[in-house]
């Protein structure tokens, strides 16, 4: 087995922060190290975090690791940032806000920026989550970016999905409507404080109404107050009933193959791009085909099946 494996194993920090930066920069020594930590996985319960900017997630965050921590649970963490469309580069405020909880053993945080993905992750989020998991973190918490409704591809990963929703952020007829209203496992409405909390609940509760009239769990409806730690206790009691109701009913081996699908999906994704674009074997004929189409000669989908013809030969 590899030295690096061994080391993430016994959950040496320095060589989990050194195979997550390898994974991060898709560099071929990481899928060794991979391969020996996979049959070491799936004992882990990950927790998925979205809902939109401002609604406190970082806050809450390290309120549940508190609690998580007392009840001796490991925890790792990782903050999706978003990833400049034009240096390329992230702010992961997240690490600097979490910075009290770095200093605990017990608990890893890594932020991480989207790098042009989608859907409120990166890809290399599924390899952090691995990585974490082999190395023997009970709990696994995924903050996603915070941008909307387009933030639905953590339900990919997560085995628990909390919405955080505030009181008084708007519109509150695009609560209801948001695709991202449509994954959670449990609704959190934070800042409780605040004006407006009985009407975003009443939303919530009719919208759990009807989503939920024909299932035999009902999404349960928590409020906190993250800054105050009030909620917290009774959210995470929530979540551990609704990884044993997973447990119970079976259907944790259907969410954990829907994120081996997507991993393979995006591993299979990553190696496609990377070999056409490498300069010693697709990249010549991308930048041919970009000079044709450019000059009408070709249409972009006759270029790129005549690309995929040459890749599956």
């Amino acid at each position: 087995m590899n030295d690096i494996a061994k080391k993430v194993l016994s959950g040496d920090q320095r060589a989990i922060a050194r195979l997550i930066t390898l994974a991060e920069n898709n560099d071929s020594a990481a899928t060794k190290v991979m391969a020996d930590i996979h049959p070491h996985t799936g004992n882990a319960h990950i927790i998925g975090i979205t809902g939109v900017m401002g609604s406190g997630k970082s806050t809450l965050i390290c309120e549940l690791t508190r609690i998580f921590r007392k009840q001796r649970k490991k925890v790792g963490i990782i903050a999706i940032d978003p990833t400049s469309p034009f240096s390329g580069g992230a702010l992961l405020g997240d690490r600097v806000r979490m910075m009290e909880l770095a200093m605990d053993d017990g608990v890893f945080i890594r932020s991480m920026g989207t790098r042009g993905m989608l859907g409120g992750l990166t890809s290399a989020v599924y390899d952090v989550v691995e990585i974490l998991d082999a190395s023997g973190k009970d709990v696994i918490m995924v903050e996603t970016v915070g941008v909307g409704q387009a933030e639905v591809d953590v339900i990919k990963i997560a085995d628990t999905t909390l919405v955080i929703i505030v009181p008084g952020l708007g519109d509150s007829i695009q609560t209801l409507k948001a695709g991202v209203m449509e994954i959670a496992d449990i609704y959190v409405v934070n800042k409780a404080d605040r004006q407006g909390v009985q009407q975003a609940v009443a939303e919530i509760e009719s919208l759990v109404d009807i989503s939920c009239s024909e299932k035999d769990r009902k999404t349960p409806i928590m409020q906190t107050i993250s800054k105050d730690g009030k909620g917290i206790e009774e959210l995470v009691k929530e979540i551990i009933n609704h990884f044993k109701y997973l447990e119970k009913t079976k259907e944790i081996e259907a969410q954990r193959r829907l994120r081996y699908e997507a991993e393979l999906i995006e591993i299979i994704k990553k190696s496609l791009m990377n070999f056409i674009f490498d300069e010693s074997k697709l990249k010549n004929t991308v930048e041919k085909k970009l000079d044709q189409i450019s000059s009408k000669e070709v249409d972009p989908y006759t270029a790129a099946n005549e690309i995929l013809g040459k890749i599956l030969k």
